[in-house]
């Protein structure tokens, strides 16, 4: 079968499993009310499906390795630190937390200035600091981890409830108006990478095969990278962490289509993306009646594929 009818299989998967959601327990007495609900939640899949496919895709083509994700690089531990900071200096009422537009915007821009600054420590110089990278992004990550479960321990009980919202990835209390400010930055950063579509077939084959072939390796591994900080944070900061779905949706993308090609790897990986989370949030509302986030079912399963790609050694 070829690679563009495999898309066109995961795109029906898509809509079937889109359309089953929104229409199935659907109360036609509050259509007014649950529908718009629904479509939001749509919506939020959809961009966060197609941003941590696409990022994590780019990720593990620059650094040759299968099992890496930016969010192993700290950026988890990062959102959840900054949300605690700002409960912990500022207080539940404050501006910076009820205006979650201001919030989005806090979130996004620390985000993003970490990752530039450990991302241009990593390439600019031997292939040797990738192993440096994985060594500081996993000591921020447990830094920032340890630092917001120190905070945490000592908020106010009913504060604590607060912060403890942004620890589980969830769909169900999407907030409305980050929804166009989330799209922009995914839709548009993510077109963007379009046009590095086939240089990111040659940085698959390493860096000195890619320079050899005349890539400007600096220059478009940075600009890639600010690309995939920017996805990440955007949809981090509309509906919290979600560690292990692109490990996930990108390593079934690449058994899938048994292709190197990125036009076809970073489609399969954003339509991948959006079949686990709807599927997964269909399961949590209609058969586990909310009892656990989507990202807490998403992180054991992908956890449970990631010790199997380790296992495998398949992961360069």
């Amino acid at each position: 079968m070829s690679d563009r009818r495999k898309l066109a299989i995961l795109s029906l998967m898509a809509l079937v499993l889109i359309i089953l959601y929104v229409v199935v327990g659907l109360d036609l007495s509050i259509l007014g009310y649950a529908l718009p609900r629904r479509v939001n939640k749509v919506l939020a899949i959809l961009l966060t499906g197609a941003a941590i496919g696409f990022s994590t895709t780019i990720f593990q083509t620059v650094t040759t390795n299968r099992i890496l994700t930016p969010s192993i690089m700290g950026l988890d531990s990062l959102y959840l630190l900054t949300q605690t900071l700002v409960l912990f200096f500022f207080g539940s009422t404050s501006v910076l937390l009820v205006n979650s537009q201001l919030n989005f915007l806090i979130t996004v821009t620390t985000m993003v200035l970490f990752s530039g600054v450990l991302f241009r420590f990593l390439f600019r110089g031997e292939r040797r600091e990738i192993y440096l990278l994985l060594l500081v992004g996993v000591i921020a990550g447990t830094l920032f981890q340890s630092l917001s479960s120190f905070l945490q321990m000592i908020l106010d009980p009913n504060e604590f409830l607060v912060v403890q919202n942004s620890m589980f990835a969830s769909f169900n209390n999407v907030k409305s108006k980050l929804l166009p400010w989330s799209s922009l930055l995914v839709v548009g950063f993510s077109l963007y990478t379009l046009r590095y579509v086939h240089i990111l077939d040659v940085l698959a084959l390493g860096r000195e095969q890619a320079v050899n072939l005349g890539v400007e390796y600096e220059k478009v591994v940075m600009r890639l990278l600010m690309v995939v900080a920017v996805l990440v944070a955007s949809v981090t900061a509309l509906v919290g962490p979600i560690t292990f779905l692109g490990i996930l949706v990108v390593n079934l993308a690449r058994e899938m289509l048994q292709s190197f090609k990125h036009r076809y790897l970073l489609p399969a990986s954003a339509l991948l993306g959006v079949v686990a989370l709807v599927g997964g949030q269909f399961l949590v509302e209609r058969v586990l009646d909310l009892a656990s986030p989507v990202s807490v079912i998403i992180n054991f399963v992908g956890g449970l594929y990631f010790i199997i790609l380790l296992l495998r050694g398949n992961y360069a």
